[in-house]
């Protein structure tokens, strides 16, 4: 497992070695005292526990939201519909290969929350409480890069939150909405533009089909097999798929 996923999941696992007292003496993970205490200004070990298996829960959530996963999803639902093979590739197959470049294109991000949080972290360098507010920072990074100003704005005003003077004032509640709906806009204006050869396609078979007199056969059944066979002559899988991973580049 790679990318944001594999740091998530990897908060978690560390989570239940901070309940084991230690066989010699060294800085306490988390904040956590040997005696059951929580250091001052940290969280209480049920806390803790809570907190990490809620971000267990909402681990599908984030991978869903805030990776490319979404606009990946959108675009091969947008190009399927436009092949008129109705569920082949089906809804696994898309959402698998959609899971995987996600993962591709959030290893880095997903390395540097490793390296700056977790890792030191399991070290006892830091606390808990650092971890996260440093895990924040290559999140924030990601998100900002793709959202749009108008969706921030938006989601700034219904928050009620101060207006930014930068990027790193941006709080994961603003950014997090912002990417999302930036997200969708991208996928949707792409599947827009896979539709038009395609839509094209249809409309020279339906004329054909009036004009010769066939109203018995659905143009969609004559017109289907030559939009396959000219996603296939060039390449479509390719070019689809090689262009929305450059465009997270």
């Amino acid at each position: 497992m790679s990318g944001l996923a594999r740091a998530l999941v990897l908060l978690w696992l560390a989570a239940p070695a901070w309940a084991q007292p230690p066989r010699a003496p060294a800085t306490p993970l988390g904040g956590i005292s040997w005696t059951g205490q929580p250091a001052a200004g940290e969280w209480s070990m049920p806390v803790q526990m809570l907190l990490w298996m809620t971000l267990l829960v909402l681990l599908p959530a984030a991978v869903v939201s805030i990776t490319p996963f979404l606009r990946l999803l959108v675009v091969l639902h947008f190009l399927r519909q436009a092949l008129g093979t109705q569920s082949t590739p089906s809804n696994q197959i898309l959402t698998g290969l959609s899971l995987f470049l996600a993962a591709v294109l959030m290893q880095p991000t997903g390395e540097r929350i490793y390296e700056q949080s977790i890792a030191p972290l399991e070290r006892g360098e830091i606390t808990m409480k650092e971890a996260m507010e440093r895990g924040a920072g290559p999140l924030k990074q990601f998100l900002a890069r793709y959202v749009r100003e108008k969706d921030v704005a938006l989601l700034v005003e219904v928050t009620r939150a101060p207006r930014p003077r930068n990027v790193e004032e941006l709080g994961l509640g603003v950014l997090i909405p912002a990417y999302i709906l930036s997200e969708l806009k991208v996928g949707f204006q792409i599947g827009a533009v896979l539709f038009l050869p395609f839509l094209i396609i249809d409309l020279l078979v339906a004329s054909i089909t009036l004009s010769l007199g066939m109203l018995q056969l659905p143009p969609i059944m004559i017109s289907a097999p030559f939009k396959i066979l000219l996603f296939v002559l060039v390449d479509g899988w390719n070019l689809v798929v090689g262009s929305l991973v450059k465009s997270f580049q």
